[in-house]
């Protein structure tokens, strides 16, 4: 029978339908557990300091500590992909945050919180640095819309930290359960990405000789690798300040602790739209950067509103904020998995650019701690964030599609609609 003859069957159509989604869901499923370890924090960051004895410099490593690990542990993923493979690899971070967070029950000086958050970093960067991979594999043409619900889930996990943290620390009367149910999301993600394995897998074809020596590219040594993770990390400071401080920001111009940590949540559900929005619209250009420009602009603005008016427009400014991060977000890493049609190259350089660009974006908190420190207000620490905002729209333009193929040589390719 030649293949003119094949008539697909309407059945087969709905089972790869069915399939997909299931994929879609467990990817959904693993995102939403790599933000509550952060965002849980905030809200109570006031709580745990009474509790612990904690100055915002210290309470800030809290939240930048995980940053670190998960910077620090993407630069280990190649080997952690060699010696276990993606799949094992991300359930391994999966179970990582599982234990880190039930650890957190029972976790009541200082250093017991930063070694949980440090274990959940790790856990964190496993799976940011080789679901990447695993998605441009499988879903080839649709890595928009994997990337762009993959980082909606990160995103809707945060809000859901925010905003779940504090009502369970008032229902249950207990700090250390607000921050330990987290587990257990986490054991459900790694349940069904085992279950999903274990009848399904990606099957690569073998490597051609070009291919598994552009898998092996440093790509350290490229400029273009150091430019995307300034990138990520300066934008995704952003993130980890507004996570860390935005609560306390607002608990000092009189809001409470509930509603200081619903604005939170509210600026990560904005976040979370825009996250799936935006890599969507970008889906068909080549050139991402006008996107990705958007998206900065709209955390500019949002910023410069909380450092210049803060009480004029308080639901505004965090909007802006977290349309223009989330959406940046997704995007960025779709313009790191563009520069190769490897996947392997591919996960090499988003590993990377997510390594350097954590290492980043976990300073900001600390600045804007000590800024705070120094100053007794956090509107410094704003205007500071502006400043690389604007700096990141400039270094933007450096990201055309013409330069894809020339980043890491012959072994590079443009991406699928060049």
């Amino acid at each position: 029978m030649t293949p003119e003859n094949v008539v697909e069957r309407p059945g087969n159509t709905a089972g790869r339908a069915a399939g997909a989604f299931v994929w879609y869901a467990t990817i959904v499923a693993i995102g939403v557990n790599l933000r509550p370890l952060l965002t849980s924090i905030s809200p109570l960051m006031t709580t745990i300091r009474d509790a612990t004895g904690l100055s915002f410099y210290g309470a800030s490593l809290l939240t930048s500590l995980p940053v670190v690990a998960m910077g620090l542990g993407a630069f280990g993923t190649g080997w952690l992909a060699r010696r276990l493979g993606e799949t094992r690899g991300v359930a391994l971070g999966l179970a990582a945050i599982a234990l880190a967070c039930a650890a957190r029950a029972f976790a009541a000086s200082p250093g017991a919180l930063m070694l949980t958050a440090a274990a959940a970093g790790a856990g964190v960067a496993a799976i940011q640095a080789l679901l990447p991979a695993v998605m441009k594999q499988r879903f080839a043409a649709r890595v928009p819309l994997a990337m762009g619900l993959f980082s909606a889930s990160i995103m809707g996990g945060g809000g859901l930290g925010a905003s779940v943290s504090p009502l369970v620390a008032r229902i249950g009367g207990s700090w250390h359960l607000a921050l330990a149910v987290w587990a257990l999301p986490a054991i459900v993600a790694l349940t069904l990405w085992l279950a999903l394995n274990r009848r399904a897998s990606v099957n690569p074809a073998m490597p051609t000789k070009a291919a598994a020596q552009g898998a092996q590219a440093p790509v350290w040594r490229k400029r273009r690798a150091w430019a995307l993770g300034l990138h990520f990390g300066l934008v995704n400071g952003g993130y980890t300040s507004l996570v860390a401080w935005l609560p306390a920001y607002y608990q000092q111009h009189g809001a409470s602790v509930e509603a200081s940590g619903s604005l939170l949540a509210a600026m990560t559900v904005f976040q979370a739209a825009c996250a799936l929005l935006l890599p969507l619209a970008a889906a068909a250009f080549t050139d991402r950067r006008p996107w990705l420009i958007a998206g900065l602009c709209a955390q500019l603005v949002g910023v410069l509103g909380l450092a210049l008016r803060p009480e004029a427009a308080p639901l505004v400014w965090v909007a802006a904020a977290g349309a223009g991060l989330g959406g940046t977000f997704s995007v960025t890493l779709v313009t790191a998995l563009d520069h190769s049609g490897d996947h392997r190259v591919a996960a090499r350089l988003v590993a990377f650019v997510q390594g350097l660009g954590f290492v980043i974006a976990a300073l900001a908190p600390v600045v804007a701690g000590r800024v705070r420190d120094l100053t007794g207000g956090f509107t410094a620490a704003w205007i500071m964030l502006a400043v690389s905002i604007a700096s990141m729209i400039a270094l933007t333009l450096a990201f055309s599609p013409r330069s894809y193929a020339r980043w890491l040589g012959a072994h590079a390719c443009l991406p699928p609609d060049a």
